[in-house]
């Protein structure tokens, strides 16, 4: 585990809390991710907002784990902010007036910094996939690789409201109403499609 070269931004109104002693489960890093980006000041905020090419280079020992990914136009990668604070549970995000809690934020500062991102895979060489749509710094710890179902995992009537003034009932409603509408036209669309539980 790399220790973080960057201080640690805390700002007024963020919170922060006393870690267990000990972890619940571990992990094992399947490789590294390569980018551009050696400072958290030139990362983009989101894949969205580079055209960046960035590989995934898989360790030997999972590299059998590739075997049919290039069937795939678009992957789901998981990786691990290895340099963000995982003691802030209510953050200050520079955007904002006032606090937030952290899960209600993307922000890599959380308990498990996890990240997930959404990449269009471009070519595979061996055990080095070449994608575009990261956003984090290089040599970032490599956790897990899937493919993206458009049918399954997109959600275009997904929102999320910054403030949080939303009403529970009114979020319920709109969840349900979305899920009808979503599950509707997933089972029409299944008909012709692969289903991504269809196999494992």
């Amino acid at each position: 585990m790399r220790l973080m070269s960057d201080p640690i931004d805390r700002r007024p109104g963020e919170e922060t809390v006393t870690l267990p002693a000990s972890h619940d489960a571990g992990l094992y890093f399947i490789g590294r991710v390569r980018t551009p980006w050696a400072t958290r000041a030139e990362c983009p905020k989101n894949g969205l907002q580079t055209d960046a090419i960035c590989t995934l280079e898989v360790d030997a020992t999972f590299a059998p784990g590739l075997q049919n990914v290039e069937g795939a136009s678009h992957l789901i990668v998981l990786y691990w902010m290895d340099r963000a604070a995982r003691d802030i549970v209510r953050q200050r995000p520079r955007h904002a007036e006032g606090s937030r809690g952290t899960f209600s934020l993307r922000s890599p500062a959380r308990p498990n910094p996890i990240a997930l991102s959404v990449v269009e895979l471009l070519g595979i060489d061996g055990a080095t996939l070449s994608v575009r749509g990261l956003d984090c710094l290089d040599g970032t710890p490599l956790l897990d690789i899937k493919p993206y179902y458009a049918t399954t995992d997109s959600r275009p009537g997904a929102t999320v409201d910054r403030a949080g003034t939303a009403k529970t009932s009114e979020v319920s409603t709109t969840l349900e109403v979305s899920t009808t509408l979503e599950v509707s036209t997933t089972s029409e669309v299944s008909k012709t499609s692969d289903s991504p539980g269809a196999t494992r």
